[in-house]
């Protein structure tokens, strides 16, 4: 007997992020793809689009992330919802309940702070039925502790943890994820530095840092899941920081002001000035590439004892960027509805759920390298 394909519900299938990796999900003859946003026409043009070389089933559904429920998610039947509806940093929970409700498997991409490392509290539910709930399976903290744990084997203890994101220009995430970033500029957010908590504010903090395969840029602090989830994983780290990149200077540097002016009261919110700041960037897109990175600093006593600091690289090029915080998705996905390596039931955030090796081998066929050095 023939075991039917896995149906696979991608929300916001057609966006930035969804479309990426309904194209990679695509490719597999064992699923069932269901692509759907809000509008009709660009669901049935996404599908219209993947049916000339992909080898899924594939067909498009109307879905809102905020107001789905139980009954419609039922009505779908899909083994997994993936949702890339954001920003996050507004939303609630009441997709993942949904999901819980209808027995499906949930993952989100979710990097906000606070939405993140709170899916927790959805844990007994999803353990009651059997289905895993997963946010944050993007850049961070997916690929971040991913790279961490994999580094981590190197050394007796890590003190001290940077990471880096910063990607190119040419890449325009869309309003949504532009505003939820902007929100974050000149508020108030907290790290581990030396052992104590302080506070820093967003896109402060400025700093340069150098990327193998992309060059160096301009970086300052963004609130993101894994300023808690590090320290709670690793009771050894005394410093934990994150900062993402602009990579046009002039942007970068204008980002850091707008951020100064909110931290002095003189901007109510930078969110405010999300569609002239696209406006702008699209018009001077010309001015960066289509390159972008990450960049991974650790430091503390290795193995025979002394002291150590690697520098773990990620450089995409060729316009690869944007497949990076799509991956964990698609890896999770394989694993839920296929057999092998399982993944855990319950609420969680996205840590640990995956390997480096696995990540680099799903992007084997992209212009993604990565690069350690010891220094």
């Amino acid at each position: 007997m023939v075991k039917p394909p896995a149906r696979v519900l991608i929300i916001g299938g057609y966006g930035a992020f969804g479309s990426l990796i309904a194209e990679r999900l695509a490719r597999e003859a064992d699923l069932d793809l269901v692509i759907a946003g809000r509008s009709t026409e660009r669901a049935d043009a996404a599908v219209a689009k993947l049916r000339s070389a992909g080898k899924a089933s594939l067909s498009s559904a109307v879905a809102d992330a905020t107001t789905l429920t139980a009954a419609e998610i039922r009505a779908l039947a899909p083994r997994v919802v993936i949702n890339t509806a954001g920003p996050y940093q507004a939303q609630d929970y009441t997709l993942a309940r949904a999901c819980i409700a209808a027995g499906c498997h949930y993952i989100d991409l979710a990097d906000a702070r606070a939405f993140v490392t709170g899916i927790t509290a959805l844990d007994a539910e999803a353990n009651a039925a059997g289905v895993s709930v997963i946010s944050g399976a993007s850049s961070v903290p997916g690929l971040s502790s991913a790279v961490y744990l994999a580094l981590k084997r190197r050394f007796a203890s890590v003190d001290t943890l940077e990471i880096f994101l910063s990607p190119g220009n040419h890449f325009n995430p869309g309003e949504a994820t532009t505003r939820s970033v902007l929100g974050g500029a000149g508020r108030p957010m907290t790290m581990q530095e030396n052992g104590r908590t302080v506070t820093v504010y967003g896109w402060q903090g400025l700093r340069r840092r150098k990327i193998e395969g992309i060059g160096t840029r301009w970086f300052g602090y963004v609130d993101v899941p894994d300023l808690d989830l590090f320290p709670a994983a690793d009771a050894n780290l005394k410093t934990v920081r994150f900062q993402a990149g602009v990579e046009v200077s002039v942007f970068h540097l204008g980002l850091w002001a707008l951020a100064g002016l909110k931290r002095a009261r003189l901007l109510n919110d930078v969110a405010a000035l999300t569609r002239p700041l696209m406006r702008l960037k699209e018009a001077l897109a010309f001015l960066g590439t289509d390159r972008g990175g990450m960049l991974m600093t650790l430091a503390g006593t290795s193995l025979d004892g002394k002291p150590l600091r690697l520098n773990w690289s990620l450089a995409a090029t060729h316009g690869h960027g944007p497949y990076i915080p799509t991956i964990a998705s698609i890896i999770l996905t394989k694993r839920l509805v296929r057999a092998g390596t399982p993944l855990p039931t319950g609420a969680m955030p996205c840590f640990g759920l995956f390997t480096l090796d696995e990540f680099l081998a799903e992007v084997s066929d992209l212009q993604i390298t990565s690069a350690t050095i010891a220094q």
